[in-house]
């Protein structure tokens, strides 16, 4: 055997190696965080969601939450659902592709199309209107259920959002990568899994910093489950298009009318606040921001207390946010993790947020 055909054969064996411990590595995540709600066909998707019924005495109406990427409808549920238990139907899903969600015969590529995707889903349910509240990439399906939808929308929370054009669009290389043909496939099959995994950790405190993470939120919030091959192509495709759909949806966003509250941190480490917060209380009519002081990217998990406080405010209820905002700020206001491990992102001027 050549020098030539022994580098072939090594490299072949190389990515078998990887694809096997890709293969057993998903398996075992599957055992680890099996689904734990119900399963629907919409237009060809099988779609996996949680539906908490309305209890008898609601005093708020329906709400669906809608996640945002690399992470699945616990992402939501499980810092929101018990403030908000015995107050309020509610309704969530893995986005198509995401979780134990199908990406379904129809693009689900295009926020529209996971728009269409939810309401069609409401229908099934019987969920004639409600609050949705979207997180981070969720917000861009958030508008674009609020602009096509508005008969199904009650009003809009947008928590930490990525909805506006940035400068130079860009994104992660390893998403830009996966989604190329061919090339994209053979990295989502052996290197995403055990490089994933190991970077992990250090992303997530990223993604909260500079506030704590949960104890076990990884594990608790059943995030490897997008490490899968599948998963990880449809999260890839998501973010590296999102930038793209946002010069075309954002000069529309004018047209949504529903009551509107954003929340965003001004320590965001992963999406520039300063363009897609700012940029929605400047193209919705009437929508209130909420700047929290010393706040990352996740408002969901660090201040839940005032998101249900956002949902009832935009159900009609007299809510005094900024109050609320206060609180949260005294209670994470020594908050430092990842310092020096998560870099600030540059926050370019507000004039730079397209119109």
């Amino acid at each position: 055997m050549n020098l030539i055909s022994a580098a072939l054969a090594f490299l072949m064996a190389l990515v078998f190696g990887f694809v096997g411990v890709t293969r057993v590595g998903s398996w075992l995540i599957e055992r680890r965080n099996p689904p734990i709600g119900e399963f629907a066909d919409i237009n060809g998707a099988r779609i996996h969601y949680v539906h908490v019924p309305s209890p008898a005495n609601a005093d708020l109406p329906p709400i669906v939450f809608i996640h945002g990427a690399s992470a699945n409808l616990r992402d939501q549920m499980l810092p929101l659902r018990p403030p908000l238990e015995g107050r309020a139907e509610m309704l969530f899903f893995d986005r198509p592709g995401h979780g134990w969600s199908g990406r379904g015969p129809g693009n689900n590529e295009d926020p529209s199309a996971q728009a269409r995707t939810l309401a069609a889903l409401m229908d099934h349910l019987g969920i004639r209107k409600a609050i949705i509240v979207g997180h981070s990439f969720g917000g861009a399906i958030t508008t674009a259920f609020g602009r096509e939808h508005a008969d199904k929308t009650l009003g809009l929370v947008f928590l930490a959002p990525a909805t506006h054009p940035w400068p130079g669009g860009a994104t992660a290389w390893y998403y830009d990568l996966t989604t190329i043909p061919v090339i994209g496939r053979l990295f989502s099959e052996t290197l995403a899994y055990p490089a994933g995994t190991l970077q992990m950790a250090d992303a997530t405190t990223c993604v909260f910093s500079p506030n704590k993470v949960p104890d076990n939120y990884p594990g608790m919030a059943s995030i490897p489950l997008v490490l899968r091959p599948a998963a990880f192509r449809a999260n890839a495709t998501d973010v590296a298009g999102l930038y793209r759909y946002a010069l075309g949806a954002a000069p529309r966003y004018n047209g949504i009318t529903a009551p509107t509250v954003v929340i965003s941190g001004d320590r965001d480490k992963v999406v520039y606040a300063h363009i897609h917060s700012v940029g929605l209380a400047r193209d919705i009519s009437g929508a209130e921001l909420i700047w929290v002081r010393n706040l990352g990217h996740k408002p969901d998990w660090i201040a839940a207390d005032l998101v249900v406080g956002a949902i009832g405010k935009v159900a009609g209820k007299t809510v005094d946010l900024e109050a609320m905002a206060k609180v949260v700020e005294a209670r994470i206001a020594g908050d430092t993790y990842g310092a020096g491990k998560c870099a600030d992102i540059k926050e370019p001027e507000v004039e730079l947020a397209p119109t």
